[in-house]
């Protein structure tokens, strides 16, 4: 298949589209309809999540971020154990994100606040930390777990990014205070 025939491949032949995203020039486009199938691409997606090619795994996690539902779950959890440090980011992304759901699906924060601590505490990956504390962080005034597993990043973290990201979270930080005010805003 060349360039041009992409813009030949039906917008519901899923499982092409799938395996364009592991196609460098060919992934945009991709990941551009399956974003536009929305919901009716989920079960090819989700095959996706276990594709031995590590990009068409984060497509997939790029566009179920958008598009999730609760049987993508746990495949999205094991990808949190893949080999692939972008893999992991995407999967928790796609996991923990509020603002770039578009559908009603979305995982129990409560369900997910722990998985996301453990990778926060245990990734070897800093990119992977530190996409965690981001998650983590519009959760701190919500999850004294949350408030915790960042105060320990803030103080204990190897890398110094990780530790000065988690401390715009912690008591005192920039975003700490701009979500109690957003919070405190909300409830009345």
């Amino acid at each position: 298949m060349t360039i041009s025939t992409l813009s030949n491949i039906a917008t519901d032949d899923f499982r092409s589209l799938v395996a364009s995203l592991g196609i460098k020039h060919r992934s945009k486009e991709a990941r551009r309809r399956l974003m536009l199938a929305g919901s009716a691409a989920t079960a090819e997606l989700r095959r996706g999540l276990q594709d031995v090619d590590p990009n068409v795994r984060v497509g997939c996690c790029i566009v179920l971020d958008h598009h999730i539902d609760e049987d993508a779950v746990p495949e999205l959890i094991d990808n949190l154990s893949h080999v692939h440090p972008e893999v992991r980011a995407w999967s928790l992304h796609a996991l923990a994100c509020d603002r770039c759901k578009e559908g009603t699906c979305r995982p129990e924060e409560n369900r997910i606040i722990p998985l996301v601590i453990h990778i926060l505490e245990t990734d070897p990956a800093h990119k992977v930390r530190e996409m965690a504390v981001g998650l983590l962080g519009p959760s701190v005034h919500r999850s004294d777990a949350a408030r915790e597993a960042l105060r320990r990043a803030h103080a204990e973290d190897s890398n110094p990014v990780v530790r000065k990201i988690a401390g715009w979270y912690v008591p005192g930080g920039p975003r700490y205070e701009y979500l109690k005010l957003r919070t405190a805003c909300r409830r009345k």
